[in-house]
């Protein structure tokens, strides 16, 4: 039995504060909010100083920045046109920087000063990528561009004149995979020295060229889809950075109506449903509400939807968004908690995605995201192991892991996508539907900290993945999709399921993609793509702002298609 409610409503979300943003705006570190909330900092303190950083052609960017950073393979360094170096720099001592560096497995550097045309002191950094890159990596080389570039722009850019960064690539094609990891270079949380008086937030300048000429910024260039990609990612490390205390998830809800306004402001039409608290409980998401109800901040099922004129495809994309999770009732250790804000990557993942892809354009495709929002707290409501959940697919669940609260609030989430009637704007069964969580750890142990792990029903799927993956640069792997054999291991006596193994050596990647796959409706016919991304999501204590470009690569948006 699939159970429906009678009415859906769909709201307008509330954008973020506009005295906040009134205050930012003004230049203010807003110290007398963190008074007023007992010394605690907000998000908008965190993200002041931030660079910003703008998509360019190199003609707008050559020998203004204080610090240029010229990224690229060695060979294609060294045969790089003098047209596309900085004005004063000798072409002997170009060659010389890059020469002298061992890019190796991870890239190098080296920088030098020069006498630019203005007749001012000027930094030069040669950032060279590895040459080796075999076939399961990007060509892209995304994670040493990351590097690479951070520690060489990220101080100059506050500096007169800022920083500019020229990536020279194999193939323009390469173009927003390069920007989508230049973005993660400069993360937008942070907070350090909240009272200080406020640095500027300086500014860094991208470019693209190929080893020959610069890649132009005229009509149909890719410099704006790079820029809304990057404003993606960026967003998406911002939520996975900011910690609990700030990102509730009421804080999230007003994360996506603040991206709804900003999408309304370009034209966009969007709307948002958000169902929360006790009406989750009374419209029978049992999975999202008992992970949830423990909590201070009610768990909340947020659908933003963006249905274009004509649209003729539906894709629904489904995010795990656990602000925090202490493992419920079978409380996690110190060691195993710590880092557990960033339980909600895929939910940050998907927002910033969404917001891109509405923004560069969907084509014809109505495009749908629902974030699946909970704390997995403890307390006096908290579910319990044990219990039996009923999730909005009229399923039952036998809880014998409070701590795999994940696949609980997916489930009811992908029920909700694919139920039967739709109960999203435009109707229609999806013809993709997309989840992407920090799922499980053992994703890392499968497919590692770089490629997020995919299980799908669907082969062509599953190729356009793999293939989006080695685009973009949000790599990914195909673990085993073979449900038959992965059933029994949720096996209960009493409800139609348990939610967690009994044997942690069969597959556990697949088995947990397997039990929210089990919630997807009956009729639904489409193609369903389970992401795992508990390790590429956070790197080095820090978000990465993973699942922005593989999602733009699978929507094949404008500078993302093949």
């Amino acid at each position: 039995l699939f159970f429906a409610p009678m009415l859906t409503r769909f709201v307008w979300a509330r954008p973020l504060a506009l005295g906040l943003l009134a205050q930012s705006a003004c230049g203010l570190r807003i110290a007398p909010l963190m008074t007023a909330r007992n010394g605690v900092a907000t998000m908008a303190d965190a993200t002041s100083s931030a660079p910003e950083l703008l998509f360019e052609s190199p003609a707008s960017t050559l020998g203004k920045a204080a610090s240029t950073v010229v990224v690229g393979r060695q060979t294609a360094l060294l045969e790089l046109s003098p047209t596309l170096l900085p004005a004063g720099v000798p072409l002997d001592l170009w060659k010389a920087l890059v020469g002298k560096v061992k890019p190796g497995d991870a890239g190098g550097s080296a920088s030098t000063m020069y006498t630019a045309a203005d007749g001012e002191a000027k930094t030069l950094v040669a950032a060279v990528l590895p040459e080796h890159c075999s076939r399961h990596n990007s060509p892209i080389r995304p994670h040493a561009i990351t590097s690479l570039v951070a520690p060489a722009a990220t101080d100059a850019a506050k500096e007169a004149g800022g920083a500019a960064v020229l990536c020279v690539l194999e193939e323009p094609a390469h173009a927003a995979g390069a920007a989508c990891a230049v973005a993660r270079a400069f993360p937008l949380y942070s907070q350090k020295k909240l009272r200080q008086p406020a640095e500027p937030r300086g500014c860094v300048r991208v470019g693209f060229a190929t080893r020959s000429a610069a890649i132009s910024d005229g009509a149909g260039s890719v410099y704006g889809p790079c820029a809304k990609a990057a404003a993606g990612v960026r967003l998406a490390a911002r939520l996975v950075d900011a910690p609990p205390e700030q990102l509730t998830t009421t804080a999230f809800v007003q994360e996506a109506g603040a991206v709804a306004a900003r999408l309304r402001e370009q034209g966009r039409e969007v709307l948002v449903e958000v169902i929360s608290g006790d009406e989750l409980r009374e419209r029978g998401y049992g999975g999202l509400y008992g992970v949830g109800k423990a909590a201070t901040e009610p768990p909340a099922l947020c659908v933003l939807s963006h249905v274009p004129d004509g649209a003729s495809k539906k894709v629904c994309l489904v995010g795990k968004g656990i602000v925090y999770d202490t493992g419920g009732l079978a409380l996690k250790p110190k060691e195993g908690m710590c880092g557990m804000k960033a339980d909600m990557g895929g939910a940050a993942g998907l927002l910033g995605a969404f917001e891109a892809a509405v923004s560069i354009g969907t084509g014809g495709t109505a495009l749908h995201c629902a974030l699946c929002l909970a704390e997995n707290a403890i307390g006096p409501t908290a579910f319990r192991n044990d219990d039996v959940l009923c999730f909005f697919s009229g399923k039952t669940c036998e809880i014998n892991n409070t701590d795999a609260e994940g696949r609980l609030v997916l489930s009811d989430g992908v029920a909700h996508v694919t139920a039967s009637p739709s109960l999203l704007p435009g109707g229609g069964s999806p013809d993709l539907v997309v989840d992407m969580a920090t799922l499980t750890g053992a994703q890392m142990v499968a497919t590692g900290k770089h490629f997020a792990a995919v299980f799908t029903n669907d082969e062509e799927t599953e190729r356009a993945a793999v293939a989006a993956g080695r685009r973009t640069g949000d790599l990914v792997h195909p673990v085993p999709y073979a449900p038959e054999f992965h059933r029994a291991e949720f096996a209960s006596k009493v409800a139609d399921c348990k939610n967690s193994v009994k044997d942690r050596g069969n597959a556990q990647v697949s088995c947990a993609g397997n039990f929210i796959g089990e919630n997807l409706h009956p009729d639904f016919e489409g193609a369903w793509l389970h992401i795992d991304c508990a390790g590429p999501a956070f790197h080095a204590d820090r978000a990465t702002g993973y699942g922005v470009a593989l999602v733009l690569g699978l929507l094949e948006v404008e500078g993302f298609a093949p």
